[in-house]
Formats: C-alpha cells, sequence, structure tokens
C-alpha cells in the first residue's frame, strides 16, 4: 500500500517506523535540516522503555509530488494543520487521517471537503506516544504496542475505511482503537493534558520538583474540566475516564503520573512537549477557556488555581522560544 505521513516530528516518525515493519511502501514529508539527515542517514528511533534501536529508509519528501498514494496520516502541531489543507486537499489520495489535537476538527474537514481535488474521506486520529529529537535521532517514549484512536466526527470509519486503515497495520504491533465522537474525544483529551501542561511551566518544565499534592491538583483540575465538557452535553471519551480518576483506579492513575514526574518519562511524554509546542499550547488553552465562556458560572477552583500559578503566554514563549525551530512538525 501506498501510504504519505506528512510531518516527520515525533509521532510522524514512529508512524512511519510502524508502517513500514508493516511492508508498505512509505513516503515521509519532511523539511529543512530533518529532512537532509533523514535523505541521508535514514530514521532512527531509539525506543527509551523498550530498550531497543530501529531503523528504517522511508522515501523522504520536502513536498507534496502529485503522486498516488492510497492511504495519508497528516501528523503536525494543531496550529500547523490549517496551513496546510490546501495541500492535503489537492492532494491524489482517497483516504486522509488528520493526526493530533484539534479543537478545529470541524471546520477543518469542511474546508478539505470543500476544496478536495478527488473524492476525499476526512478522518481524525490521536496517536499515544510522546518523545524528542536528539542529534539525528528520535527519542520515543510508549507504553506497551502503541496504536491511534480513529474516526469521524459523526459516527465510526465506514467498514472499506476500517479495512483500509486495518490493511496498513498488517503485521505490525499497532493497536487501531475505533472512535465515534472525535470531536468530543479531543475535547476530553484537552481536559486532562492542559493541567498537566499548566503545572509543567510552573515547575519551569521539569515534574520533578512536582509535589504529590501537586500532582493530585492536576488530577482534580481534569475532573473540573470533564465536568465542564458534560455540562456543555459532551460525552465523556474514553467511555472509562472518570473510573480512571475514582477509587482504586485513581490510586493507580496517580502512582503512575507520580513516577512518569519522577523520572525522564515526565520529560518524555509532557515536559519536552511543552517547551518545544508552546505555541500549540497556548491555542489549545484558548480553545478550552472558549468552551468556559460558554459555562461561565460553572466553579473550577482547582482548574483556576493552576492555570493561575502557569507563566504567562508571553514569558513562556520568551523562555522556550529557541526550542520552537526544532519543533516545527510534532
Amino acid at each position: 500500500m501506498k501510504v504519505l505521513v506528512y510531518g516527520a516530528g515525533v509521532i510522524g516518525s514512529y508512524l512511519t517506523h510502524v508502517l513500514c515493519a508493516a511492508g508498505n511502501d512509505i513516503t515521509l514529508l519532511a523539511r529543512g535540516s530533518w529532512r537532509e539527515t533523514l535523505e541521508r542517514d535514514g530514521l532512527t528511533i531509539i525506543h527509551h522503555l523498550q530498550k531497543k534501536t530501529t531503523h528504517d529508509r522511508p522515501r523522504v519528501i520536502g513536498a507534496l509530488d502529485g503522486e498516488h498514494y492510497d492511504l495519508a496520516f497528516a501528523v503536525m502541531q494543531y496550529q500547523q494543520m490549517s496551513a496546510i489543507l490546501d495541500e492535503l486537499s489537492q492532494a491524489d489520495c482517497p483516504l486522509v487521517v488528520l493526526v493530533g489535537n484539534n479543537t478545529n476538527a470541524e471546520k477543518m474537514e469542511a474546508y478539505m471537503q470543500a476544496h478536495t481535488a478527488v473524492p476525499k474521506t476526512v478522518l481524525f486520529g490521536f496517536q499515544g506516544t510522546g518523545g524528542r529529537r536528539a542529534g539525528g535521532n528520535v527519542v520515543c517514549v510508549r507504553f506497551g504496542y502503541a496504536g491511534m484512536t480513529v474516526g469521524g466526527l459523526r459516527g465510526e470509519p465506514f467498514e472499506t475505511e476500517k479495512q483500509v486503515l486495518t490493511s496498513a497495520f498488517v503485521g505490525a504491533k499497532y493497536r487501531l482503537t475505533w472512535a465515534a465522537d472525535m470531536d468530543a474525544w479531543y475535547k476530553c483529551h484537552l481536559a486532562f493534558i492542559l493541567p498537566v501542561c499548566y503545572l509543567s511551566y510552573a515547575m519551569d518544565c521539569d515534574l520533578r520538583q512536582a509535589t504529590g499534592k501537586q500532582v493530585k491538583q492536576a488530577m482534580e483540575a481534569a475532573k473540573e474540566g470533564y465536568g465542564l465538557l458534560h455540562a456543555l452535553g459532551y460525552p465523556i471519551l474514553p467511555a472509562d475516564t472518570m473510573e480512571k480518576l475514582h477509587g482504586i483506579k485513581g490510586g493507580l492513575s496517580y502512582l503512575l503520573l507520580r513516577i512518569m514526574a519522577k523520572t525522564t518519562l515526565g520529560e518524555l511524554a509532557a515536559t519536552d512537549h511543552c517547551r518545544s509546542a508552546v505555541t500549540e499550547l497556548e491555542a489549545l488553552d484558548k480553545a478550552f477557556a472558549a468552551l468556559r465562556e460558554q459555562k461561565p458560572d460553572l466553579p473550577m477552583p482547582t482548574w483556576d488555581a493552576l492555570r493561575g500559578a502557569t507563566p504567562d503566554w508571553e514569558t513562556l514563549h520568551r523562555l522556550y522560544e529557541k526550542s520552537k525551530g526544532d519543533a516545527a512538525q510534532k
């Protein structure tokens, strides 16, 4: 299968590796010095938890070249996705999956459908991996077999689309989870990750400084975020989300977050992205604030306290601007 991966950051790189392992004909779109590195040396990924290194040689391009692709994944930071929609709309590809945080999915889908050069299905996905670029390599953190939650805005993919996606990963250790409401899924994910990001920034992007009380504060803020979404009529997804914040499962979630905060896992899964994606997180923060404006009387005291301990965005840009050049793609 001919597959395009548009975006060669950490997430796009791991996705490329998995698709190569499944025997597909992969084209990876990258730009700048990173493209030169990939063309010269190939794609090397250090799998942090698995203690192994992999090397792949996908075809690398710097711009879409008119080729036909059976399937395309666009893997960009949220605020960058809009800038590539025209290119993706013109791509000769019947199925495109936009991967990553997205609070504007409905408008993106509508734009692509209105401007597409060929009949095209647009789906949305999220891959649960993190990491960083280190020299000419990618350091990737994942728990067990990574995978992607993928779906449409108003239902799961059709069976024909599921078959295409499943075929692309045959033989690879990669899980596909179908979702029927990716708009709600994205918003729920935001309710969880923003408190962690607020805490990261309050700790100067060093979660080792966070106390157990502060980790619990982040979890409580997430509960308030889910409460807002529930009040706005959104389903809380995945279905077991609230279970993981209460009782025994809540205790296990707290323990996992504490372990991550005190180890390199916290850097690879959270603070590295906070350093390198200030613009994306500012945009996501503003998107969630817009949701709060729909329920201005709903109290979120823990969320507000955590957010209030975070430096303003101008300060964060100044502190971490030097990292942005290395993070043009996820």
